[in-house]
């Protein structure tokens, strides 16, 4: 039996193999039901019938692949991915992109989600790279080309404060997926803008994306078990 937050909590399939993906998905069964397949896994022999076999056994799917190309091929993209039955899917948050994903995605259970900044970058590292506007900046005006573009939510930070994007936007619908989840003791590894699970849920997000501080753990359930636990600690202290 899974407590009533574990539905939010996506675990990051971010392993070598197919193979260790079974693994780690059939070590947290019970507690986990939602998975992320990104790069890892994407292009590993065997990738599709591993994402067949989990929708087979009723595991809900997040196919992070952060699309960035000309409009008519994200379209046809998304589209694609529309017909494997995922429940969430990841773009790059340019205007053209956007538009073209949720067309791909009309009529079908698919909700794109819009990358607005990845947690491994600060305001000096997108000043290196050319933008002009630091992070925080970044991420609002996506958010609201996310939310404009008719996006089912964005990918940002709890230090983004997922509450203010969702005023900022207009749409109370928006959903914001947190990536960067750390326990106090975890190893941020690459990550800069990090949380803690109950932080992230008490500031507002509405899915945590944890990956290798559950799947690179001793043992992976005991600390998905520890995550969800703070994310209930912290649904207490939202209220």
């Amino acid at each position: 039996m899974t407590s009533d937050i574990s539905h939010r909590l996506i675990v990051a399939l971010d392993v070598p193999t197919p193979d260790d993906a079974r693994r780690t998905v059939a070590a947290l069964d019970g507690a986990v039901s939602f998975f992320k397949l990104g790069y890892w896994l994407l292009f590993q022999p065997g990738a599709s019938g591993l994402i067949d076999e989990l929708q087979r056994d009723g595991r809900q799917l997040f196919l992070d692949y952060k699309m960035y190309d000309i409009s008519e091929t994200v379209r046809h993209g998304v589209a694609s991915v529309a017909q494997r039955g995922a429940r969430f899917v990841t773009v790059h948050g340019d205007r053209p992109i956007l538009r073209a994903a949720v067309d791909g995605a009309a009529g079908s259970s698919l909700g794109v989600l819009a990358v607005t900044v990845l947690t491994s970058l600060d305001d000096a590292a997108l000043h290196a790279m050319g933008y002009a506007h630091g992070a925080r900046e970044m991420v609002e005006r996506r958010t609201r080309d996310a939310a404009e573009a008719g996006c089912a939510g964005v990918i940002a930070s709890a230090a983004d404060d997922p509450d203010a994007l969702r005023r900022a936007s207009g749409r109370d619908d928006l959903l914001v997926v947190t990536p960067g989840i750390r326990m106090p003791s975890d190893d941020v590894g690459d990550q800069v803008r990090t949380a803690t699970p109950g932080d992230a849920i008490a500031r507002g997000a509405d899915y945590l994306v944890v990956g290798r501080p559950i799947v690179q753990a001793a043992a992976p359930l005991d600390a998905a078990r520890r995550v969800i636990d703070d994310m209930e600690a912290g649904r207490v202290r939202r209220g």
